[in-house]
């Protein structure tokens, strides 16, 4: 049975990415940040272990456990699972900007390195890296975000160049609006970060607010998180995977015009459609 081990199975991408690969007859092994998540997950009938990115001991603890599950061995791993710090990029402290990258970078990349010598003894692998459109242009009021985004889609180029030839893939899906409590979950880091009542911005802060704290349909071409999965299943199957997997219509148009436009042009049409 092909073994995988998702982070960020809670809710959203990573959950339905478990029980798609499930499904498919893959053993999945589900982590979630808090326990209490995990729990419920074993309930499900799910593989299921702590696992938070910003917590080395956590990580370290996780590959034991799955490895001394499988005999030391696994064919793939979906990192999976940021959250955003939405404001101006001015008025991000800098332990904002650290708490961030140890979670949505640092702790991706700890998991990875940890991983791959069992990829390599083994002499094959799949590692699956959920980035983000924002990956590839940036967005205002989005910086913290982008920039753990820019840097996990160098790193993992980089990586990919470097795994040539040893049978393990590396692969960067990159969605664009996706149906998950993403908004939801970046109040917290806005609150605890952003003192936007003093900032030079406040008058554009009110706007931010009220994007961010109302509740509202889905985003303009917003799909469910089974669309990820459905690239993921390519990923980790495909007998030679894409280096990267487009989801949704705006992460191809940023694509696109990432290819074609001018900085300056690519900027006025980012704060347009912003």
């Amino acid at each position: 049975m092909r073994s995988i081990l998702i982070t960020g199975c809670s809710s959203g991408i990573g959950y339905d990415a478990a029980q798609g690969m499930r499904a498919r007859g893959w053993r999945v092994f589900a982590t979630c940040r808090q326990e209490a998540d995990c729990e419920r997950l074993r309930g499900e009938g799910f593989e299921s272990v702590r696992l938070d990115y910003s917590d080395e001991a956590s990580i370290a603890a996780a590959v034991e456990h799955v490895l001394a599950a499988t005999g030391g061995t696994l064919d793939a791993l979906f990192n999976n699972g940021a959250f955003a710090v939405p404001g101006a990029v001015e008025d991000l402290p800098r332990g904002a900007l650290r708490e961030i990258f140890e979670a949505n970078l640092f702790g991706w990349h700890d998991l990875t390195r940890r991983l791959i010598p069992a990829m390599r003894a083994q002499g094959h692998g799949r590692i699956v890296q959920c980035s983000s459109v924002l990956g590839i242009v940036g967005a205002a009021w989005r910086g913290a975000y982008v920039a753990t985004k820019f840097g996990l889609e160098g790193l993992s180029d980089v990586l990919r160049m470097e795994l040539a030839g040893t049978g393990i893939e590396v692969v960067l899906i990159e969605p664009g609006p996706i149906g998950t409590k993403f908004r939801q979950n970046a109040i917290p880091h806005f609150e605890k970060w952003i003192d936007w009542e003093n900032s030079a911005r406040r008058a554009d802060y009110e706007r931010l607010r009220d994007r961010l704290y109302r509740k509202a349909g889905p985003d303009a071409f917003e799909l469910p998180p089974r669309a990820v999965t459905e690239k993921l299943i390519h990923a980790v199957e495909a007998k030679r995977p894409r280096a990267r997997y487009y989801v949704t219509t705006p992460t191809y148009f940023a694509g696109f015009l990432r290819r074609i436009l001018p900085t300056r042009a690519l900027d006025w049409v980012i704060a347009t459609r912003g």
